[in-house]
């Protein structure tokens, strides 16, 4: 969602209801359901969004898909689209993950939310129809951030064990103090007043120093991560710190492709063409298939 005012401006404007599932829109292929489970200690039950194409046998990889929106915005709604489109064309269980915003519910919430999620996907494999060995996480922008620190929890509490990480234009740093954060402070779509303002929501009363399951570029080691695919926007503030973090991912010895689209903003909208895009959105289908199913 394009933000034209203060993310806090946003969040009064475009918060609402979910759309019960009979009201979405229907993807031919691919059946949709909703289960809700529990949540962190203290914390409202989580609710999920299982895509699953509808001709498939047992066993698929298993994916938990989080959306996108600044840690403030966005919903499971907004991502019903790609998450359909992702189990069908990566021939797998999508289970979208609707966890709390910010800023009534910083940091740790979400990620909170998301690992409750991810060990429910993880220990309820005959449910899902799910090859337990087989689990991954995607993520866009914000939803890329909470996948990655999914990763670095998952290697320190010794499981769930992922095979694969999905991350497209993630937010990875905090700090703010990359060339291009600091080139691309008015671009349409995100910029450097819209990252600060996002991270200052998101981390909120936090004191003391930033943890790295909040913002993963600050994790002094990479290694013994899942295997990644990684996308950057050449117009997008937060190019830099996806290369980089990349970079280090494949010095710490994780495979990891990194493809930067030189001419899109962030989330790739414009001014990449319509072709562009769709180039885009289909490199992303088939790399999160060749993760699943190497």
């Amino acid at each position: 969602m394009p933000v034209t005012g203060s993310l806090a401006d946003a969040v009064a404007e475009h918060r609402g209801a979910l759309l019960p599932v009979g009201e979405l829109p229907p993807v031919p292929g691919v059946s949709v359901r909703e289960v809700t489970v529990p949540g962190p200690a203290g914390a409202p039950d989580v609710l999920l969004r299982v895509y699953r194409p509808a001709t498939a046998g047992t066993a698929l990889p298993a994916v938990l898909w989080i959306h996108g929106g600044g840690f403030c915005l966005g919903n499971v709604d907004s991502v019903h689209g790609g998450a359909a489109q992702a189990a069908l064309a990566a021939r797998a269980v999508v289970v979208a993950v609707s966890y709390r915003l910010a800023p009534e519910h910083p940091f740790p919430a979400g990620l909170d939310d998301c690992w409750a999620a991810l060990e429910w996907v993880a220990g309820h494999p005959a449910e899902l129809g799910a090859d337990p060995a087989r689990l991954a996480v995607a993520g866009a922008s914000s939803g890329g951030c909470l996948a990655a620190g999914l990763t670095l929890l998952a290697r320190d509490r010794g499981g769930p064990r992922l095979c694969f990480q999905h991350l497209s234009t993630p937010v990875l740093d905090d700090r703010l103090a990359t060339g291009s954060m600091a080139a691309f402070d008015d671009t349409p779509i995100w910029n450097r007043p819209l990252a600060e303002e996002s991270w200052r929501l998101y981390l909120g009363p936090w004191s003391g120093p930033v943890p790295e399951y909040a913002a993963p570029a600050r994790a002094a080691d990479l290694s013994g991560l899942p295997p990644a695919y990684l996308s950057t926007a050449g117009l997008d503030p937060l190019r830099d710190e996806g290369l980089e973090y990349g970079l280090r991912l494949a010095r710490a010895g994780v495979p990891v492709e990194v493809h930067n689209f030189p001419d899109a903003y962030h989330a790739f909208g414009g001014p990449a063409t319509p072709d562009q895009q769709r180039r885009v959105a289909l490199e992303h289908l088939d790399a999160l298939r060749r993760g699943l199913h190497p």
